[in-house]
C-alpha cells in the first residue's frame, strides 16, 4: 500500500540531510537549509514533494512543539515579570505598524481597508525562528530576549481580533462589539483555567503519574497535557502556539518539567523542521526572479520600517539604546501566522494574486536573512551606536542617579546585573558588610533593587562613562552576572580596558565561552554548565562515601585544568577499596535516660561501640558542639550525640538513650 506522505517525508528529510550537511560546512544557519530544500524541491522547484498540506500539518506539530518547549523553560513568574513589556511593547509594536504601514499603502493608491490589512501581515513577527535563535544561543533571559519573548506573546494574542477584522475589512462582517466582547470572555476563561491547572490541577496529576514509576505514562501524559491545551486554545478561536505555550508554563510549575523538556526536545528537533522546509514550499520561484528588484526593494523598506518601530517600542519600556537595536535587530521580519493571516485576506479578495505573491516573498526573504542579522547584531548594534550619542545619553542617566553617592565608593564589589545571581551576590556582600554597587538595565530591576534600598543604578556598564562614575579605578572585585554573551563580552572588554588591577568574575552558561571571557581579560569564569557537573560527582561520591579529601582533590583537579570537561582523572584512585558502607549513616539522637552504663561514664568505659555498633562523632550540649571527641568524654542526659553506625545498630542505639 502506498502511502503519499510517508513517501514525502522520507524524500524530505533525506534531501533535508544532504542540504544541512552542506550547510553545515559552509557555515550556513541550519534554519536557512531547511528552507532552501523547501524552495528547492517544492512545487515551484523540482516538484519532488508532492503532499504540501500534509507537509503544513507536520510543521504545525512543530510550532505546537517548539512553543511547549519556551513554555515549560518559562514560569508563571516570569510571565508577570514580563507583563509590560507583553501589553505596552507589543501594543505599541503591532500598533504603531500598522500604522506605518497604512500610510505607506494608502499613499501608493490601496483602499483604507486594504492598507489596515497590509499593516496586520507586517505587524507580525516569526515566533518560530526567533525563539529557536534565541533559545539556542542562550539569549532567552537578555533583556532584547524577555522584549521579543513579550512582544511575540502579544502577537499570538493580536492575531485572533486581526482574524476577526479581517471579514469586516471585506464588508462582510457582523457585529464588532460582540466578537470582541466574546474573545475577551475566551481570554479571560484561559487565563483562570491555567492559573488552577498550574497550581492544583497538574501537579497533582504528575506526581500520581511518576509515582508509577512508568517512562512511558510520563512522556505520554505530556505529549496529552501539551496537545491537548493547544486544541482548546484553538478550539475557541485562539491560536495553537498559545495554547502550546499556555501548556508549557501549566507544567513548569510542577517538578517535573526539566525531565518533560527532555523528553520533548528531540521530537521538537524532527517536526521543527517540516515547519521551516513548507515555508520555503510556498516561495513561487519564477515569480521571485522575475520581480527580484522590486522584492528587495520591499524587503528593504519591510526591515528599515519594523526596525525603527521596534526600537521605538522598546524605548517606551525605557530600555537603552544597545537593547532597542538588538530588539529591532531580532524582530524584524515578517512571521509564520501572516501566512495564515494572509489566506484568509485573499479568501476575502482583500489581496489580489500579484500582492500576495509579492508579501510571499518578501516575507520568506526576511525569515531567510533573520538568522545572519541575528548572528551579526551584536557588531551592527556597535556600528550604529555612536560614542557621542551613548556618551550623552548614559552621561544624564547617571547625573540623575549618582551624583554624591558613587564618590564614597572605594574598595567596592561591583556587581553587573540584577538577576537572581545578583541579588544573591549583594545579600552576600550586604551581610559581609563590603561595600558594594550595582548597575543594570533592566528598567524593572533597577525599580526593584531601589524599592529593596539596594545602591544599584541605571545603565549601561559596556560603556566607559558609566564604569568612570561607578568608581571602576577604585573597585577590588567586578561580578558580571548577565545572561545576554556578546553585552557580557563588552562589558569585560571595557572594564579591563580602563582597569588592570581590578579582579572580574564572569558568569557563563556554557563551559566554551570560557576561552573567549579569559582572553578578553576576566580574571575567572564560572561556567553554570561545568559547575552543575561538579555539583553532581561531588553528591554522588558522597553518596558512595567517598573521603572528603579526596572529593576535595578531584574537584581542584578539575578546576585546575583551566576547566576543561570532566576527564578520566579517577584511575590514579581506581585502586580505592572502600568497605561496603553505602547503608551506613550519621545521625542525631537525644539522650533521654539517666542510665548509668551510658550516662556520666567515659565513653571508653561505656562500650558503646561494642555494645551496639555506633560511633560517636559530635556532642551538641547547651549550645555548643564537641566535635573532638576522645575515651574521656561523657554523655548527658539532654545531649544531642551524633553517631555513625548501620541502621540496626542506630536503632538499638535509640531505643538505650530513650527515657
Amino acid at each position: 500500500m502506498e502511502i503519499p506522505l510517508l513517501q514525502d517525508m522520507v524524500i524530505l528529510l533525506g534531501l533535508s540531510v544532504g542540504v544541512i550537511f552542506l550547510f553545515h560546512k559552509l557555515k550556513l544557519p541550519t534554519i536557512l537549509g531547511f528552507l532552501v530544500t523547501g524552495i528547492a524541491f517544492g512545487p515551484s522547484g523540482l516538484g519532488l514533494i508532492e503532499a504540501s498540506h500534509d507537509i503544513e500539518i507536520l510543521s504545525e506539530i512543530g510550532i505546537i512543539l517548539l512553543l511547549f518547549i519556551i513554555g515549560l523553560e518559562f514560569s508563571l513568574a516570569d510571565l508577570a515579570r514580563i507583563k509590560k513589556v507583553v501589553f505596552v511593547g507589543g501594543a505599541s509594536q503591532v500598533l504603531l505598524t500598522i500604522a506605518a504601514v497604512f500610510g505607506v499603502m494608502w499613499s501608493l493608491g490601496f483602499s483604507q481597508n486594504q492598507s489596515i490589512f497590509f499593516g496586520f501581515l507586517v505587524a507580525l513577527s516569526s515566533t518560530a525562528i526567533v525563539l529557536k535563535l534565541l533559545q539556542s544561543h542562550g539569549m532567552m533571559n537578555s533583556p532584547h530576549g524577555k522584549i521579543s519573548l513579550g512582544i511575540l506573546i502579544f502577537q499570538d494574542i493580536i492575531v485572533v481580533p486581526m482574524m476577526l477584522l479581517t471579514p469586516m475589512l471585506a464588508g462582510k462582517g457582523g457585529n464588532p462589539f460582540y466578537e470582541v466582547a466574546i474573545l475577551t470572555v475566551k481570554v479571560v476563561g484561559v487565563i483562570v483555567i491555567t492559573l488552577l491547572s498550574a497550581r492544583y490541577l497538574v501537579p497533582r496529576l504528575l506526581k500520581a503519574i511518576v509515582l508509577t514509576r512508568s517512562r512511558e505514562l510520563f512522556i505520554i501524559s505530556i505529549v496529552v497535557i501539551c496537545f491537548a491545551v493547544a486544541w482548546g486554545t484553538s478550539s475557541i478561536g485562539l491560536s495553537l502556539s498559545l495554547g502550546a505555550f499556555l501548556a508549557g508554563l501549566i507544567i513548569s510549575e510542577s517538578e517535573y518539567s526539566h525531565q518533560a523538556t527532555g523528553l520533548i526536545i528531540p521530537f521538537r528537533e524532527i517536526f521543527s523542521s517540516f515547519f521551516f522546509v513548507s515555508i520555503g514550499m510556498l516561495l513561487d520561484i519564477v515569480f521571485f526572479v522575475d520581480h527580484i528588484g522590486m522584492v528587495l526593494l520591499l524587503t528593504a523598506g519591510v526591515f528599515i520600517l519594523k526596525f525603527v518601530v521596534l526600537m521605538v517600542s522598546s524605548a517606551l519600556l525605557r530600555y537603552p539604546l544597545r537593547t532597542n537595536i538588538l530588539s529591532g535587530l531580532t524582530l524584524f521580519q515578517v512571521g509564520e501566522f501572516a501566512f495564515i493571516l494572509a489566506a484568509v485576506g485573499m479568501s476575502y479578495q482583500l489581496l489580489d494574486e500579484e500582492p500576495y505573491q509579492y508579501f510571499l516573498s518578501v516575507s520568506i526573504l526576511t525569515m531567510a536573512m533573520t538568522p545572519f542579522v541575528f548572528n551579526a547584531s551584536d557588531t551592527l548594534s556597535r556600528l550604529l551606536l555612536s560614542a557621542r550619542t551613548l556618551r550623552k545619553s548614559q552621561k544624564d542617566k547617571v547625573n540623575d542617579d549618582m551624583d554624591g553617592i558613587t564618590d564614597k565608593l572605594n574598595d567596592h564589589l561591583l556587581i553587573i546585573g540584577y538577576g537572581l545571581n545578583g541579588r544573591h551576590m549583594a545579600d552576600i556582600a550586604r551581610k559581609a558588610a563590603i561595600p558594594y554597587a550595582i548597575v543594570d538595565i533592566n528598567t524593572e530591576n533597577v525599580e526593584e533593587g531601589k524599592a529593596n534600598g539596594e545602591p544599584i543604578f541605571f545603565g549601561d556598564a559596556s560603556n566607559p562613562y558609566m564604569l568612570e562614575h561607578l568608581q571602576v579605578f577604585k573597585a577590588r572585585v567586578a561580578v558580571i552576572a548577565i545572561s545576554d554573551p556578546p553585552a557580557t563580552r563588552k562589558v569585560v572588554s571595557a572594564i579591563r580596558s580602563l582597569c588592570n588591577t581590578i579582579h572580574i568574575v564572569v558568569r557563563s552558561r556554557f563551559l566554551h565561552e570560557t576561552n573567549t571571557f579569559l582572553k578578553l581579560g576576566a580574571s575567572e569564569v564560572i561556567s553554570e554548565e561545568f559547575e552543575t557537573s561538579i555539583e553532581i560527582f561531588t553528591r554522588v561520591l558522597h553518596q558512595y562515601l567517598v573521603p572528603q579529601g579526596t572529593i576535595h582533590n578531584y574537584i581542584e583537579a578539575v578546576r585546575s585544568a583551566n576547566y576543561k570537561m570532566l576527564r578520566p582523572f579517577f584511575s590514579q584512585d581506581a585502586g580505592l577499596d572502600l568497605p561496603d558502607w553505602h547503608n551506613f549513616k550519621v545521625v542525631a539522637l537525644r539522650i533521654e535516660t539517666r542510665a548509668a552504663d551510658i550516662v556520666g561514664r567515659p565513653l571508653s568505659e561505656s562500650r558503646l561501640r561494642n555494645r551496639f555498633g555506633v560511633s560517636v562523632m559530635a556532642i551538641y550540649r547547651k549550645e555548643n558542639v564537641h566535635t573532638v571527641v576522645d575515651p574521656t568524654a561523657h554523655l548527658e542526659k539532654g545531649d544531642l550525640v551524633y553517631v555513625f553506625g548501620s541502621p540496626e545498630s542506630i536503632r538499638k542505639f535509640g531505643e538505650a538513650v530513650k527515657s
